[in-house]
């Protein structure tokens, strides 16, 4: 039998080349899957769809939420889903070639430190949008320009003089770049989920060895478009998924490209579509007349469920204490904050 591909968002060192590596490790024949990297995410579901293989995606960030362009990907996409999922710890660390390094040194002021020498030559910075996105503060700091590219690793494959590109810190050695810095991100603990994809008889095979092998907890991503709108209809499927007794660990929706005031709804659940809660809930909606597709079913991590405590709340907003019925806020507990917050 041939080697298995599985495509990941190249060049090697990107954050995707990482978790390709993780989710090859967990298949027990690892040793013949080939990882392929590919140019952007849109190559990856392509090839996926052709039979050329599997691939791994970005999903979500617990920083800068869903990949939304992915997340849109695999709703169109034909005859793919997911069926695994795999979690990787996102840290930036900032390089620059060895020339930048070796000006920047030769240019170093008196007293000024060698960051500050490199900073000092640099005038942009490169990485992935959400790579950018999730720099902001040292961006900023340093009053460098932002060049989006198609990778972080893409970002240190491609750097040129007088640029810094984040990465993750394996781009270092294989690119021959000298990091200036390390954990450049403005929240530590990133970090983002990404979907093993294939098609979809594929994915049957592997959720039906996945339970023999005794996985029994799993979790599915759904998504539907009611074809009738108006009052009432979200409130009507969100009730059907309730009455079910399916617990819904996350809810977006998107727009129908081009279509003003017309959506589809993804809803991640805790149940797999083959067991008889879940089961009762397609048929409910299915015969309802919206549209249905399961976008990707997978075994099932424990997660942790923390309190949200009161520093991690929004500048402003007002909440209730429950125990007292009285209105807090971070500034007064009145009625003009009420007002003021509210809007009434």
């Amino acid at each position: 039998m041939s080697a298995r591909r599985l495509h990941y968002l190249g060049p090697e060192g990107t954050f995707t080349h990482e978790a390709a590596i993780a989710a090859a490790a967990m298949f027990p024949c690892h040793d013949d899957i080939d990882l392929m990297p590919c140019g952007d995410a849109a190559s990856i579901v392509r090839a996926v769809a052709h039979g050329d293989g599997w691939g791994v995606i970005a999903w979500e960030n617990n920083v800068e939420g869903y990949v939304v362009p992915n997340l849109d990907m695999l709703i169109d996409a034909e005859d793919v889903a997911g069926f695994v999922r795999v979690g990787v710890d996102v840290t930036f660390s900032a390089f620059v070639t060895e020339e930048t390094y070796v000006t920047a040194l030769a240019q170093r002021g008196a007293g000024e430190s060698e960051f500050d020498a490199v900073c000092r030559v640099c005038t942009t910075v490169s990485a992935h949008p959400h790579g950018l996105a999730q720099c902001r503060r040292f961006i900023r700091a340093h009053q460098l320009r932002e060049m989006p590219a198609a990778s972080n690793g893409a970002a240190c494959r491609d750097l040129a003089y007088g640029c810094v590109a984040l990465g993750p810190d394996i781009c270092g050695r294989l690119y021959g770049l000298h990091r200036i810095t390390a954990h450049v991100e403005d929240f530590q603990g990133a970090r983002t989920e990404f979907l093993v994809i294939a098609r979809r008889d594929d994915v049957r095979t592997e959720l039906a060895s996945a339970r023999a092998q005794g996985a029994e907890a799993f979790e599915s991503i759904l998504t539907f478009i009611p074809l009738a709108t108006g009052p009432g209809v979200l409130a009507d499927a969100l009730d059907a998924i309730r009455d079910a007794g399916l617990n819904m660990t996350s809810f977006i929706s998107r727009p129908i490209k081009g279509h003003d005031g017309t959506y589809s709804f993804i809803a991640t659940l805790d149940a797999a579509p083959w067991e008889p809660r879940f089961r009762a809930l397609l048929t409910e909606v299915f015969e309802h007349g919206d549209w249905l597709k399961t976008l990707a079913v997978y075994p099932r991590r424990e997660r942790p469920h923390p309190p949200v405590d009161e520093w991690m709340l929004p500048q402003g907003g007002v909440r209730c204490n429950m125990e007292t019925n009285e209105t807090l806020s971070a500034s007064r507990s009145d009625d003009a904050t009420m007002r003021k917050e509210l809007l009434w």
